[in-house]
């Protein structure tokens, strides 16, 4: 299977000297994408204080081909070191989505942290999608597990 192209529009306002979303090393199965600031905001950067929740702009649309999502995940260097998570990890850009395409950051760390123009912020994971049927049924099959639900299966 060939890998898909996803098609990228400039936002009117963007810099495009920001880099595209990319892959940093050969195995990388995620493309960091980064913060492409308004104009307004690009020489002082954003402040994200604690357990604040906001949109990031990146600067860009996206088409992803049918059959295919964009999944949003918190890059793990940022949550270690400074707490920055995604709150909806990861977040799914649908292929009929295309609407700016913003990245919704979460500070749960106990400093502010600032977002500089251009700073990789998230990555991207191009995944393929099946859409399943749903049936309604009179019962569902019988399982060891059966109806245990969280913390069911034990913790070793």
């Amino acid at each position: 299977m060939s890998a898909p192209t996803i098609a990228v529009l400039w936002e009117d306002w963007a810099d495009r000297a920001v880099p595209l979303p990319a892959y940093e090393t050969a195995g990388s199965a995620g493309a960091d994408i980064r913060a492409n600031l308004r104009p307004e905001d690009r020489e002082t950067g954003f402040i994200l204080d604690p357990m604040r929740r906001a949109v990031l702009p990146t600067g860009i649309r996206v088409e992803i081909p049918d059959g295919y999502e964009i999944q949003i995940r918190p890059r793990s260097g940022l949550a270690l070191k400074h707490g920055i998570s995604l709150p909806n990890t990861p977040g799914t850009i649908d292929s009929d989505y295309r609407g700016p395409l913003g990245v919704l950051l979460i500070n749960f760390g106990a400093e502010p942290y600032r977002i500089q123009h251009g700073d990789r912020i998230a990555q991207l994971v191009v995944a393929p999608v099946l859409q399943a049927g749903f049936a309604v049924v009179d019962t569902l099959g019988d399982t060891d597990r059966g109806v245990g639900g969280f913390g069911s299966t034990g913790k070793r």
